[in-house]
């Protein structure tokens, strides 16, 4: 006797958001877009600009991060924390989404 099945579908629903795109995105060399191509999809979609950040490496080619991310870090930090903790959670033809937390301690002895 056949056993009958029903089929499970299940779904997750979200609203596609503007921009897709929170702090960053880490672009692995093979990856199946080009940083030239995310680029110009996100100039077409959101005000906010973007920098890229380009990278020798045999896993990641470019960063693009929230311009204004750098204004609190700096490339070369950004980079070496990549590397460092980033790029050993992927491969080479993977894009990943970067979400971003730079806080940064100000003094001021005159006060």
């Amino acid at each position: 006797m056949a056993e009958s099945f029903k089929p499970l579908i299940k779904a997750r629903v979200r609203e596609f958001i503007i921009p897709p795109i929170n702090d960053g995105l880490v672009l692995g060399k093979d990856a199946p877009i080009g940083c030239l191509a995310i680029r110009r999809a996100l100039e077409l979609l959101m005000v906010p600009s973007f920098e890229q950040v380009a990278i020798d490496d045999d896993v990641i080619s470019d960063i693009l991060v929230r311009a204004s991310l750098l204004r609190r870090v700096t490339k070369d930090r950004l980079v070496e924390f990549v590397l460092k903790r980033i790029k050993p959670l992927m491969g080479p033809e993977e894009v990943l989404h970067l979400e971003l937390s730079v806080e940064v301690l100000l003094e001021d002895d005159a006060l």
